[in-house]
Order: structure tokens, then C-alpha cells, then sequence
């Protein structure tokens, strides 16, 4: 188990490696003066001069690369002053000469236009994206079990092909498109009767309370959001089912006398989540990355929003940063989700 676990973690490193160097190179490419962009087009030339020595900019790209490396490594090499501490915010590991080989977490950069640390602006906003993500998954799961259910035990009945219509409408459907009408829905034409607003961000200020939460602002988001994963779950739920009512242990439970309700969520259902948890497991990092245009499209105070926001100002280190953060969360869940298999069934280490 020891052994597979570390395979999968090394295998999570060369994937975060390759990701890290596409991101450098596609970025390093693009049009623009990082430092001009930092400092602002009036700055003076000692300024460009200085922000250029701080991120590299001076010199050739392999050593830029290297430096980007530096930065985001974990384990890494600064010099042991007053500057470099309050940058990195390192433990001392080991001196050598007038550098220290130190841990520290990622360093991201700054802001080219808010000169903030990227990290502090994705503490700020990941926060939420996680929290829409996580209630659009709940909804999407609750939702589409019990449609995937409802499905399979009325097979071939106007239920079941409702189900399967709208199963096949939330999959074909782009997201972009679907925030669109939802929100022009039940934000504009329905707004009287629902209360929601077409845009609106999970934190609000209140002149006499300060910062609150609107967690009205979150639903139609949410919706949107969890609208094709549910009909994922809708369809394997269904799928999984009707193959476990077909089995023997469940016409010997019929002839045994079981109720309808025992058979069907005491021993089928029980068996038929398997390939719905491998569902949810890969779909809420997806949805961590999918929530970028729903975010921007209800003005939600997200990542994703952040994001397509650095994006139009050429905000670049706000944009990197995002990319390796969702990078690392698809590589994090994965070899978690790898290595709960292999201990659950170790026939997985085999394959």
C-alpha cells in the first residue's frame, strides 16, 4: 500500500511539473512588460528596473525558470536577509554561504495590478468558489439519486423518459449558456415571485451590520452549476440500478416477502453507488474549475470571477496562480481517490 501511495504522489508530482512548465511558457510568451504592467505606464525607469530584478525579469529564460521553480517549490534557496524573509516567510533549514536552503508554502508573486500577494487574493476568493462548488455537489447527488431511483424502479413509463429528457437536456446544455437563461428566469422575469437576482456576490455590505453573507445570491449559481452533473448522476443511478434489481439476491428477497421500500434502498441502492461516489469524487474538481464562467456570468465573488478578471487587465500572476491551484486540486483528489480504491480493493494495485 506504502509503495503504491508513493507512486501515485511522484506520479502527481510530473503531472504538477508539466503543468508548471506549460503555464511558464505560454504566459512567458504573450505580449506585454511585466514590469511596466506592475509599476503603471508613468513609472520611472529605476522602478521598472527594480521590479524587473525582483521577479528575474533581467534575465535569460532558463534562469527565469528556474527562479519560478524556486518560488513555487516548497523546499527552496533564498538569501538569509530581512528582505527575503518577509517575502517568503521561510523556516531555516540549513546555511549555505550567505543563502539558506528553507521551507516555505508557494511563493505566487504579485499582483501586476493590485501589487498584492497572488496568495492572499486566492485565500480571499477559494473560499467561496469551494463553498459553491460543494452545495452545487450536494444538490446535484440528492437530486439525481433520487431521479436516477425513481428512473429505474418506472422503467419505461412517463417518468422514467421525463428523467432521461431532462438527464440528456442538463448534459447537452453548455454551462454558460444554461447561467444565461436561468438567470434571465428566475433573476429577471420570475424575479417578483423568487426574490433572487440575476448577479449578486455570497458577501454583501450592510451599512449598519458591515460584511454579511447573501445566501440568496448563491442559488441560482449553484443551480447552474450543479445542472449537468446531476444529469450525469441521474443517468448512472439509473444504470446502476436497473442492473442491480436484475440480480438474484433481489428476486430472493422479493420471494422472501421484503417490502418494496427495503428492496430498494436497504439493498439495492446500497450496491448501486458505487459508480456514482467515482462520479462525485472526479465532478467536484471539475466544478471548481467549471465554476469560472458561472461565476463571471452572476457576478459571484469566486475564483473563477477573479480569475476571468485578471485575465481581460493581462493581471498574469493572478492568473498562473489560479491555474496551478485547480491543477493541484484535480491532482490532490485524484491520488486520494487512487489510493482509497487500492485500500479499499486491492486488486487495484494489481492492474
Amino acid at each position: 500500500m506504502l509503495q503504491y501511495a508513493i507512486k501515485k504522489f511522484l506520479y502527481g508530482l510530473a503531472v504538477m511539473a508539466g503543468v508548471v512548465s506549460v503555464v511558464f511558457v505560454l504566459f512567458n510568451v504573450l505580449p506585454g512588460d511585466p514590469a511596466r504592467m506592475t509599476m503603471g505606464q508613468r513609472s520611472d525607469v529605476q522602478s521598472l528596473e527594480a521590479v524587473r530584478k525582483e521577479f528575474g525579469l533581467d534575465k535569460s529564460r532558463p534562469v527565469q525558470f528556474f527562479l519560478y521553480l524556486n518560488d513555487l517549490s516548497p523546499l527552496s534557496i533564498h538569501p538569509d536577509n530581512k528582505e527575503s524573509l518577509e517575502k517568503y516567510h521561510y523556516l531555516r533549514l540549513l546555511r549555505v554561504g550567505e543563502e539558506v536552503i528553507a521551507l516555505k508554502w508557494p511563493y505566487l508573486r504579485r499582483s501586476y495590478q493590485t501589487k498584492r500577494e497572488v496568495t492572499s487574493i486566492l485565500r480571499e476568493t477559494v473560499p467561496n468558489t469551494f463553498i459553491l462548488a460543494l452545495t452545487a455537489m450536494i444538490f446535484a447527488t440528492i437530486i439525481g439519486v433520487f431521479l436516477g431511483v425513481l428512473s429505474a424502479v418506472h422503467k419505461d413509463t412517463w417518468i422514467d423518459k421525463t428523467a432521461n429528457s431532462f438527464a440528456i437536456l442538463g448534459i447537452s446544455a453548455p454551462s454558460f449558456f444554461a447561467g444565461i437563461i436561468i438567470a434571465w428566469l428566475f433573476g429577471f422575469v420570475w424575479s417578483d415571485y423568487t426574490g433572487l437576482n440575476m448577479s449578486g456576490s455570497l458577501y454583501s455590505y450592510d451599512p449598519f451590520k458591515g460584511e454579511i453573507m447573501t445566501w440568496k445570491n448563491l442559488w441560482l449559481p449553484m443551480l447552474t452549476l450543479g445542472l449537468r452533473p446531476l444529469a450525469i448522476i441521474v443517468q448512472l443511478t439509473r444504470s446502476a440500478m436497473l442492473d442491480v434489481l436484475a440480480q438474484d439476491y433481489i428476486r430472493t428477497a422479493r420471494a422472501k416477502g421484503l417490502g418494496r421500500n427495503a428492496i430498494i434502498y436497504k439493498h439495492a441502492l446500497k450496491n448501486a453507488l458505487n459508480p456514482v461516489i467515482t462520479a462525485i469524487s472526479g465532478w467536484f474538481a471539475s466544478l471548481l474549475a467549471g465554476s469560472f464562467f458561472v461565476e463571471y456570468i452572476f457576478g459571484y465573488n469566486g475564483l473563477g470571477r477573479t480569475t476571468v478578471t485578471a485575465l481581460e487587465m493581462s493581471d498574469f500572476p493572478v492568473v498562473m496562480g489560479s491555474i496551478l491551484f485547480i491543477a493541484f486540486i484535480f491532482v490532490l483528489i485524484n491520488i486520494l481517490v487512487d489510493v482509497l480504491y487500492a485500500f479499499v480493493d486491492p486488486r487495484v494495485k494489481l492492474a
